[in-house]
């Protein structure tokens, strides 16, 4: 399956013996995967994977639907097929907790993933939960064009990775720093003040200051609108305080 996903044949081998090339010398070695249709069923079997061949750290990247993956809105999971992935996740790092492994295991790219590990939390362990939650509004979430940048290979400033369509001014021309703080750019001075601008379930949400607001280019990508709702929140309404 990888090798489908990759458009190479052997391509799976070849990433295998790099691995294991790379622990064989000590080397720290990381997974960086995206979770989409093609590739959700296959996380067992990563999880064994990482034992197996003793991997440090693997990232779980949700799907962002710009670049190469700007046609692949249609492949993304569905709210309850993602919250079956995370519960997966969770299961299998408290596996690897139990058993003395020491695994760095991370999501990436859906901040609802903070808020619901904490409610998760706050059903099982309550005292932990407020922990999480402190750190939840300490990372205050989303951080594009805040705490978040990406200077691409000509120079190009852009307020994540994921903004590549769209350039804030390129430091051969002016300081990082002046590019940075020019809130003249709407969409840079809406990005570091977005909560009023947000609309739908992620303006009435009440874990806002957790996320705030979430993938602004998943919205941008569904909706035409930076603004809306991110589409690949997973968490219910009751669980967000829009109904009872």
């Amino acid at each position: 399956k990888n090798d489908l996903f990759r458009g190479k044949d052997g391509a799976y081998e070849a990433a295998l013996q790099g691995i294991r090339n790379c622990v064989a010398l000590g080397q720290r070695v990381s997974l960086r995967l995206t979770i989409a249709r093609a590739t959700y069923s296959q996380i067992p079997a990563i999880f064994d994977l990482v034992k197996k061949e003793n991997i440090d750290r693997v990232c779980f990247y949700h799907l962002a639907y710009v670049g190469r993956g700007s046609n692949l809105s249609q492949d993304d999971l569905s709210p309850a097929e993602t919250r079956e992935v995370i519960d997966l996740i969770c299961s299998r790092t408290t596996d690897f907790y139990r058993r003395g492994r020491k695994k760095e295991i991370l999501t990436v790219d859906n901040h609802a993933d903070g808020v619901y590990l904490y409610l998760r939390l706050k059903e099982q362990d309550p005292a932990r939960a407020e922990r999480v939650l402190a750190l939840l509004r300490a990372n205050g979430g989303n951080n594009s064009g805040i705490r978040i940048g990406a200077v691409d290979e000509i120079g190009n400033v852009h307020p994540d990775q994921f903004w590549q369509h769209y350039s804030l001014g390129n430091v051969r021309q002016r300081k990082f720093g002046d590019i940075w703080m020019d809130t003249s750019d709407q969409v840079m001075k809406g990005l570091k003040d977005r909560k009023g601008l947000l609309k739908g379930r992620c303006a009435r949400c009440q874990y806002l200051d957790l996320c705030n607001g979430n993938l602004r280019v998943r919205a941008e990508a569904v909706y035409d609108d930076i603004w809306a709702e991110d589409p690949a929140c997973y968490l219910t309404d009751a669980e967000i305080g829009l109904s009872k």
